[in-house]
């Protein structure tokens, strides 16, 4: 992918106009001109590949209705918080295709739950296909950021989930490289399964303000590397010859002092780029519930706030990629920014 920095990724399409993880969310996207998409994975009891946001499908699916699946109502723990609800796991394929899609988010998007129980949920193959023939009609290069949800947790029930991801890439088309891949997880663990599958592309090391990753947290307690100790000088320099790049919270870039004000650019962004890896950010949204506090302003948490200067703040720190919910705002407002010189820009 030849343009520079920073990429803009639909995150999980267009969610900021339509329930996430929907056909017409990735259609939007692709129309509006991102050089990728972002569909997360969670497993089906039949080892499917389903494209949700977290294997608790409650609040963007329309199971609550459904009085045939009633009983599927459960609590589980999930890497170490106890959730109740509806799980993907606990559904076939074919079950999770009767279900349809609703926003998440629907106080801060009501004209995006317009469109709620339209759409039935998506497999990772199917955004998979979309993009290659959008890619095609449009005669340009568009990426898959995939990103491996709970890898730990379905390992605990059996799946092997870097397993089953190379298989339907490869099955796909999209393992070899010929085609702008990117694999990320919270996980460094399944990333390097992952890449001994022999699936070329970037890979990328998605890290939290805060807290610990679930897969040295089951093993080494909290002695495990914390999210932020990770994006250290000393942290990254573990990093790299594993991974190609970080995903990081943009509050670890904005850096918030404790009124809500940004003090940043932090360093994580030049540090990472000293050591040769790319820099990604997430997630970019123009209302006032997700700014940080100076750019925030009237009209309520849904009401769009002065999200081009936090923007130019991220924009101006060098990151290589930013994820976005409102793609035509993403692709208008960073198309063609100087970034800064990063550690390359494709996502090959």
């Amino acid at each position: 992918m030849t343009r520079r920095p920073p990429l803009v990724i639909g995150h999980r399409g267009a969610p900021g106009y339509r329930p996430e993880h929907s056909r017409s969310s990735y259609d939007l996207a692709l129309e509006m001109g991102v050089d990728a998409v972002e569909p997360d994975i969670v497993v089906s009891r039949d080892g499917v590949l389903v494209v949700r946001h977290e294997n608790e499908i409650s609040g963007t699916t329309d199971v609550t209705t459904r009085p045939a699946f009633a009983d599927r109502r459960t609590t589980k723990t999930v890497d170490g918080e106890t959730l109740t609800g509806w799980f993907a796991e606990d559904f076939t394929w074919d079950e999770l295709s009767t279900l349809r899609a609703v926003e998440r988010l629907p106080e801060i998007r009501p004209a995006s739950a317009t469109f709620d129980g339209q759409q039935p949920i998506l497999r990772l193959r199917d955004v998979l296909d979309l993009v290659r023939a959008a890619s095609l009609a449009q005669g340009r290069e568009i990426g898959v950021v995939v990103e491996i949800k709970h890898a730990t947790y379905f390992a605990g029930l059996g799946w092997d989930v870097a397993a089953l991801l190379a298989a339907e890439l490869r099955e796909a088309g999209w393992a070899a490289g010929e085609l702008p891949l990117v694999v990320e997880s919270f996980e460094s663990t399944v990333l390097a399964r992952v890449r001994e599958h022999g699936v070329r592309g970037s890979y990328v090391y998605l890290l939290e303000a805060s807290g610990r990753p679930f897969d040295l947290f089951a093993v080494q307690g909290r002695a495990a590397r914390t999210y932020p100790q990770t994006a250290s000088p000393a942290g990254l320099d573990e990093l790299v010859g594993r991974i190609d790049g970080i995903s990081v919270d943009k509050r670890m870039i904005l850096a918030p002092d404790r009124l809500g004000h940004a003090t940043g650019p932090s360093r994580i962004p030049a540090d990472a780029h000293e050591r040769g890896l790319r820099i990604f950010t997430w997630t970019c949204r123009p209302e006032n519930r997700f700014l940080v506090g100076q750019f925030r302003g009237r009209g309520g948490p849904a009401a769009f706030g002065d999200y081009e200067a936090e923007w130019a703040l991220i924009r101006d720190a060098g990151v290589d990629g930013v994820f976005v919910d409102h793609a035509d705002l993403g692709v208008g407002f960073f198309a063609g920014a100087e970034a800064g010189t990063g550690a390359g820009t494709g996502v090959r």
